[in-house]
């Protein structure tokens, strides 16, 4: 029912997307890649090898994977507009290398067959999972805590018709809608409080229609509330509430598993799988694809740790969930060095999975 709402007029987003594109790609790349020696050595990209980046962003992977090996092929998908323009960017500088790819991952089967892209013929993937710096650095796309602006959060832009913003999510929905979507994909202990607010303040007031207006409202629900991130510095007490939005607009949870699926499908045996997470829904479903918790092509939501005694499963059942045809690389996620860190604070939460197809 929510995804039934009504978005803004396609020529006006259009018009905004176009102004955006037009801007960037005249500037200097914003995006600086995470863990790019890291993935270099997981992935190991090869002369004449064909590497799939799911989430080609700015680019800064793919640049560095075409510098890596000679002949090396980059298929560049990703879901925003933008990005697609950056990767024809790059295609002129890499010419017959590089093939610019705009879609989602549930996408790709469809995109692929059109390139004539086969299953098992991929030599590596790559995964940068989250939104980008540059989606977050431009404030008419409404990601920003810190940028006023509409509440947007399509990361496909206005591509696609019939995708409701963020906006309409919050005028739409019930309490308990927005409760789930804050409590589940924000885990923010304010959830019941916060829904409550924003569903009064619809009614009484008006809708939320700004981040500003999302901000100052979620800091007056949470007016003794004070946050740190990981460097320790001082954090929004709305991120969370951005990030719920975020995850729900774009159906992130589900286009990263089936992602997770279609990697297993296109990469050759002996295929590289390099993955990067920035926080635990996105690392949970990774984890669970590669270390074999995997029920009905769904990562399963128990640890496989779960005790109950009330529950008995079978030999077979039981073999099915740990069942996997991933090899992990590394026992435990990799994250960046401090001196990144001090470099880039926005891959402090960074963790990087890699694994080997074995079957």
């Amino acid at each position: 029912m929510l995804r039934k709402c009504i978005v803004q007029p396609i020529f006006q987003v259009r018009r905004l997307l176009n102004a955006q594109i037009s801007k960037n790609v005249q500037e200097s790349v914003p995006h600086k890649p995470v863990m790019v020696q890291e993935v270099l050595e997981n992935l190991q990209p090869g002369e004449n090898q064909i590497i799939l980046d799911m989430t080609f962003g700015a680019g800064g992977h793919s640049r560095h994977i075409l510098q890596s090996a000679e002949n090396v092929k980059v298929l560049a998908l990703d879901r925003d507009p933008v990005a697609y323009e950056y990767a024809k960017e790059l295609q002129k500088e890499f010419p017959e290398r590089v093939i610019p790819l705009l879609g989602r991952f549930s996408e790709l089967p469809a995109i692929l067959e059109a390139q004539g892209v086969d299953q098992g013929t991929v030599d590596g993937i790559l995964f940068d999972f989250g939104c980008s710096s540059m989606q977050f650095d431009v404030a008419e796309r409404g990601f920003s805590v810190d940028k006023n602006a509409p509440l947007d959060m399509r990361m496909d832009g206005g591509r696609l018709e019939g995708i409701p913003t963020a906006a309409d999510v919050l005028a739409r929905a019930s309490e308990m809608d927005l409760y789930k979507i804050f409590k589940i994909y924000g885990e923010e202990k304010y959830s019941r409080k916060i829904a409550r607010a924003i569903v009064q303040a619809r009614y009484s007031i008006k809708k939320i229609e700004t981040t500003k207006e999302l901000v100052d409202l979620v800091s007056a629900c949470c007016e003794e509330e004070f946050r740190l991130d990981m460097l320790q510095r001082p954090t929004n007490v709305a991120t969370k509430i951005f990030q719920a939005l975020r995850i729900f607009v774009n159906n992130e949870l589900n286009e990263i598993n089936y992602g997770m699926i279609l990697a297993q499908r296109y990469l050759k045996v002996g295929g590289r799988l390099v993955t990067i997470t920035f926080h635990s829904l996105e690392d949970k479903i990774v984890k669970r694809h590669i270390m074999g918790n995997v029920t009905e092509n769904l990562a399963n939501p128990l640890p496989l740790k779960y005790v109950s005694h009330t529950l008995i499963y079978d030999k077979d059942t039981v073999e099915t969930l740990t069942d996997t045809g991933w090899l992990p690389l590394h026992k435990h996620v990799l994250t960046p060095q401090s001196e990144e860190v001090e470099q880039n604070p926005r891959s402090r939460s960074a963790k990087l999975r890699a694994a080997l197809k074995i079957t």
